[in-house]
């Protein structure tokens, strides 16, 4: 490097920083010109999921800042000219062949309408599709999609699911592609599909044993763990995430033996009131419904965690964090809420417990102090991304109550629970090695748990024992705060029985 290249480079360092388009400027320049996140993560030097990171609204700094800044400024620019022809025709978009005489289904595509240089699969039928849409891949002549025409009843009830964009209104001079958008927000938002396998792989199962109800089912729950990992992919379709499956992970979070534990608290509750009000008192065993499954809605980090120190949190990420947890001054009356734990001193905690600690520090609920935070390993992270999988087991589940199912409705229990118990160390699922996760997804699960305590508490019950992640036993008319029935966000009683006396430890309760 010459002296004046030299002092370019730092007259660059100090300069006013590059400026940058809002996030959904950036996404939409990039699918503009077909190019996938991979592709344009390896020109800049960074990986996939922080470049899902800068499109979800985090700015990068410094030199990667500039690079970044620099090639959108480049797409911008593309953008702005016409793009060369690939055939001897007009310096315009391309557009699909024209359609039959008489046709109303087939016209010009409008601006969001891309042309692929090469084919990807179509999102609605999953066969190879040359355009892009919205940006969802698909075919814009529905005579070449395979996939079925969603019903048309169904067309104005179709809600967006959380961590789904939605995509641009439809011009109005467009009318076709108004119809074909319309197609691909069924085929993204609606479970129905990935519903479908479920329903598919009960049916095959009961015929291939002859309807024997007991074998199906074993059938199924034996090959859990490999269908669910083909549901997640089928949900993830047209996400908004790119996910690192096997990242590196810290010593923290390996088995320190063959069959030990990691270093990460999970916070299990193992609670029971020592003392109760005088008098005999009637307790219900409350059964939480589907914990894991509702535990599937938590702040997941998308990609390898990386090391800091200090006692900031960054709502925008999330993954294990070493603290000193804050004294607990309830535990006659309510769970601690990092679980029973003898030793005292600093510990490793996962996001739910942290979140759930820094919850009940704040000035709503004022129960104790905040943590003190040590050092954390964290990746950008959000509260979406199992929720399309999630919603579809849900719909599964609740269809299978609905309709006394017991087939169907075993096989997504353990869809769920074997999904959220395998993607550590386990060899029964090498697709998924997120060990994090695993941690997140139970602490979640014991979070919620205490917060119905909490609830339940604040509504004047009195709660006499929290187990894991179901179990919640209360004196009082817990009918008036809890709904009752089958369904995930809905309780059902396990047990009744009399607490006699002040000291139940170790008794009935």
């Amino acid at each position: 490097m010459s002296d004046f290249d030299a002092i370019d480079s730092l007259l660059a360092s100090v300069g006013p920083e590059t400026k940058l388009p809002e996030a959904e400027v950036r996404r939409g320049l990039r699918e503009q010109a077909g190019l996938s996140k991979a592709q344009v993560a390896r020109a800049l030097g960074i990986s996939a999921s922080t470049l899902s990171a800068w499109e979800a609204g985090r700015d990068p700094s410094g030199e990667t800042r500039t690079k970044y800044g620099y090639f959108l400024d480049g797409l911008a620019a593309k953008f702005d000219t016409p793009a060369p022809a690939k055939t001897p025709a007009p310096t315009k978009k391309p557009t699909p062949p024209k359609p039959a005489s008489g046709s109303a289904d087939k016209t010009e595509p409008d601006e969001g309408v891309i042309q692929l240089a090469d084919s990807e699969p179509c999102v609605l039928c999953g066969h190879p599709a040359t355009w892009r849409m919205a940006g969802f891949t698909q075919h814009l002549d529905a005579a070449e999609c395979h996939a079925a025409a969603p019903p048309p009843a169904s067309d104005d009830t179709v809600q967006p699911t959380p961590h789904q964009p939605e995509p641009p209104a439809p011009a109005p001079q467009h009318p076709a592609a108004d119809r074909h958008r319309s197609a691909a927000r069924h085929a993204i938002r609606l479970p129905s599909e990935p519903t479908d396998l479920i329903s598919r792989s009960v049916r095959a199962a009961l015929e291939a044993h002859d309807g024997d109800a007991e074998a199906a089912t074993a059938a199924l729950v034996k090959k859990a763990i490999p269908d669910a990992m083909t549901l997640l992919d089928e949900t993830r379709k047209g996400g908004r995430y790119d996910v690192i499956a096997h990242p590196w992970m810290p010593d923290i979070l390996k088995k320190q033996s063959a069959r030990g534990p990691d270093q990460v608290w999970e916070a299990r509750p193992k609670w029971t009131r020592t003392e109760l009000p005088p008098g005999e008192h009637k307790v219900t065993a409350l059964d939480i419904n589907g914990a894991y499954l509702s535990a599937l809605k938590t702040h997941l980090p998308l990609g390898q965690l990386e090391h800091s120190t200090g006692s900031d949190h960054d709502r925008r990420r999330a993954g294990v964090h070493l603290i000193t947890p804050p004294p607990w001054d309830h535990q006659d009356v309510l769970p601690n809420p990092i679980g029973q734990r003898d030793e005292p001193g600093p510990l490793w905690v996962t996001e739910p417990t942290l979140r759930l600690l820094l919850r009940l520090s704040g000035p709503k609920h004022g129960l104790c102090e905040p943590p003190e935070i040590h050092e954390s390993f964290t990746s950008g992270a959000t509260e979406g991304l199992l929720e399309k999988f999630r919603i579809t087991l849900k719909d599964a589940r609740d269809a299978a109550i609905a309709t006394d199912d017991k087939v169907t409705l075993e096989y997504v229990k353990a869809m769920y629970s074997k999904f959220v118990s395998t993607m550590g160390t386990s060899n029964y699922n090498r697709e998924l090695y997120r060990p994090d996760w695993m941690h997140l997804i139970r602490s979640q699960a014991f979070a919620n748990l205490w917060m119905k305590a909490l609830k339940a508490h604040d509504e004047g019950l009195t709660v006499v024992r929290a187990m894991g992640t179901d179990e919640l036993h209360v004196i009082g008319d817990w009918r008036k705060i809890f709904p009752e029935g089958r369904g995930v966000a809905e309780v059902k009683v396990k047990d009744e029985y009399a607490a006699h006396g002040v000291n139940t430890a170790g008794g009935a309760a």
